[in-house]
């Protein structure tokens, strides 16, 4: 029996090593990989120094890397080469350094840097993250501003009308957001998070919210799990209405 568990041991162990070996073998061929790319990008910059997306493009990559710290130095950089710029090009560069901000959760920083673009081609696009800024700061009342001001330029974009919902919800104002949450699905039916909201909005309201768990456990089972704390705290919401009622 010892000899049979011993082996069981050693064996978990081998597996556990190989796995390892393969989880080191693929981060350093992704790391070799990125750092191609970077090298790529920074030779771009050196061959064409007057072209302002080598800068932008580099520093989109720095942050999807995490390196957050090089792209702020890069992106400030750029802002001072093209001092003398158009406001587009100044202002693409702007909205590269809110994102960089954004990333590193610096809201405070990315605000006051989306706060300043005011070319109409990225207003829109800027109004959106300043929309998404505040909501990471838990400030509801102004990411709604921002993102009502986003849904004049996108419309129909899904993205934006659940961030709509999503603060409405954050407000109380559960009705209202049912109607952003119904907008997303008309397009995106099988959308994880909106049907997980607006079955939450569904059991508030007492409509049926069955239909709704269940399709977004099916399409995001992760948002699903993470939001039972939130079920859990309708369902408290409900039974006080209930008792409030009954008293």
């Amino acid at each position: 029996m010892a000899n049979n568990n011993s082996d069981k041991i050693k064996k978990l162990q081998e597996k556990n090593q190989e796995n390892q070996r393969i989880y080191t073998k693929k981060r350093e061929a992704e790391e070799a990989k990125a750092k191609a790319a970077i090298h790529e990008l920074v030779k771009k910059v050196d061959q064409d120094p007057d072209n302002y997306h080598n800068y932008y493009d580099l520093a989109t990559f720095l942050v999807e890397a995490k390196d957050y710290e090089q792209a702020e130095e890069l992106l400030m950089k750029a802002l001072g080469l093209f001092d003398q710029a158009t406001q587009d090009v100044q202002d693409t560069l702007k909205f590269g350094l809110g994102n960089v901000y954004y990333a590193a959760a610096e809201y405070d920083k990315a605000i006051k840097i989306f706060q300043e673009i005011a070319d109409k081609k990225l207003q829109g696009e800027a109004y959106i993250m300043l929309a998404q800024s505040y909501m990471a700061k838990g400030d509801n009342k102004r990411a709604m501003v921002f993102a009502l001001s986003a849904q004049s330029s996108h419309h129909n974009d899904p993205d934006v009308n659940q961030m709509i919902g999503d603060n409405l919800f954050a407000l109380g104002n559960f009705a209202q957001a049912g109607e952003f949450y119904d907008i997303v699905l008309k397009t995106q039916p099988d959308n994880g998070k909106a049907n997980f909201n607006r079955g939450l909005v569904a059991m508030v309201n007492g409509e049926e919210f069955e239909p709704y768990f269940e399709k977004a456990k099916r399409a995001d089972p992760d948002y699903f799990n993470r939001g039972q704390e939130k079920l859990k705290d309708i369902e408290k919401v409900i039974q006080l209405n209930k008792d409030k009622k009954n008293d």
